[in-house]
């Protein structure tokens, strides 16, 4: 049986986090690159009909962070802090969310997204610092 890839891996990863059993995301791969998509729904709505800014939040920071991790095989990533502008709101459709990285040095990575609605019109960025941890990836349930 041929080993999985690197990005095979961190979507299988990412597919196997209970949290998205909720959004039902997307994720496609390339080096420093991230595209996460979802189809919205009014479970995630706030009291006034609108997407809540956490759904906002998690894709942006999963694209980021993804794209991140990408450029690491051997360490799981993690957020050290992440800056979100909500940009527009939306209540239908689908959201995708756009991440690259734009810096990387011995200890850090620099990624920023940008989220948009299913017209293409921007909804939302942001733009985050991330660390290696130290836990390896093969420790990572569904990253294997």
């Amino acid at each position: 049986m041929q080993q999985k890839s690197h990005f095979e891996s961190l979507i299988s990863m990412y597919a196997a986090a209970p949290i998205n059993e909720i959004y039902q995301p997307v994720l496609a791969l390339d080096e420093g690159a991230a595209e996460i998509e979802i189809e919205l729904s009014e479970k995630y709505h706030h009291a006034a009909g609108g997407v809540h800014g956490s759904v906002y939040f998690k894709m942006l920071d999963d694209a980021a962070w993804f794209a991140a991790n990408t450029l690491d095989s051997n360490n799981f990533v993690l957020t050290v802090s992440f800056t979100t502008y909500i940009t527009r709101p939306v209540s239908t459709g689908k959201m995708k969310a756009v991440g690259k990285v734009v810096n990387v040095n011995k200890s850090q990575f620099i990624a920023e997204s940008i989220v948009y609605d299913a017209e293409g019109r921007e909804i939302g960025r942001g733009n985050g610092v991330f660390v290696r941890g130290k836990m390896p990836l093969r420790e990572v349930a569904g990253y294997a």
